[in-house]
Order: C-alpha cells, then structure tokens, then sequence
C-alpha cells in the first residue's frame, strides 16, 4: 500500500515543496528589503530632525 501512493506522486511532491521553497524564499526576500528600507528611512528622517534642530 505505502508502494502504491509513493510511486508517482513523489515527483509531484518535490515540485509542489520546490516551488513553495521558491516562493517563501521571495517572500523572506522582499521582508528583508522592506526592512532594509525602512530601517534606511528612519535613520535618514533622524539624520534630517537632528539637523533642522540644530540650524
């Protein structure tokens, strides 16, 4: 019985795991940048305030 579901559906399988790791990898990606953006913006707006203040 276990012969029988692992024969063809295995292939199935790896591509639906290979195309989800793809995915969630683009996902972790975009996070990542967003974060690096934002991260970016704020220390500029700070950089920004701290002038303004002074001047």
């Amino acid at each position: 019985m276990a012969d029988k579901s692992t024969g063809k559906k295995q292939p199935d399988r790896e591509a639906r795991l290979k195309a989800a790791l793809k995915a969630n990898m683009a996902r972790r990606k975009a996070q990542a940048k967003a974060r690096s953006a934002q991260q970016m913006a704020a220390s500029g707006a700070e950089k920004t305030g701290k002038d303004e203040q002074d001047g």
